[in-house]
């Protein structure tokens, strides 16, 4: 405001650069409301991830971190063995649809799938 003020704008812009800082602020403490009670174990993201060399679909998982099948309501679950990036990703994919506005929840079961010897990593993202 001071700013504003010292550079002489006119009230509605000083008002409106107060509103958006505002507006901002309260999106910021949101998503580090949202990512404390999701509980998330660690912090990962894609980025971080490094996919050489690795069976995972790098397109899909960047398309799941977009939050587009959360409108569709539709589940993921990551299938793999154990050491393959599983939690990773989840998480990962979790925080990128925290940031985009959704709210989540992390369960690592780590079920064992008695048919095929794999792990599942599942995560809930409301």
């Amino acid at each position: 405001m001071t700013t504003g003020i010292k550079r002489r704008h006119e009230p509605p812009r000083i008002v409106g650069d107060l509103l958006s800082a505002e507006i901002a602020e309260k999106q910021a403490r949101s998503i580090k409301y949202q990512l404390t009670i999701a509980k998330l174990p660690l912090a990962k993201d894609i980025d971080d991830f490094d996919f050489t060399g690795t069976p995972v679909n790098e397109a899909l998982i960047r398309d799941l971190a977009s939050g587009a099948f959360l409108a569709e309501q539709r589940n993921a679950v990551l299938i793999g063995g154990t050491g393959t990036g599983k939690s990773h990703l989840a998480i990962a994919i979790a925080r990128a649809c925290i940031r985009g506005g959704g709210r989540d929840r992390f369960v690592s079961d780590n079920l064992q799938l008695a048919a095929s010897g794999k792990r599942i990593t599942a995560f809930s993202i409301c």
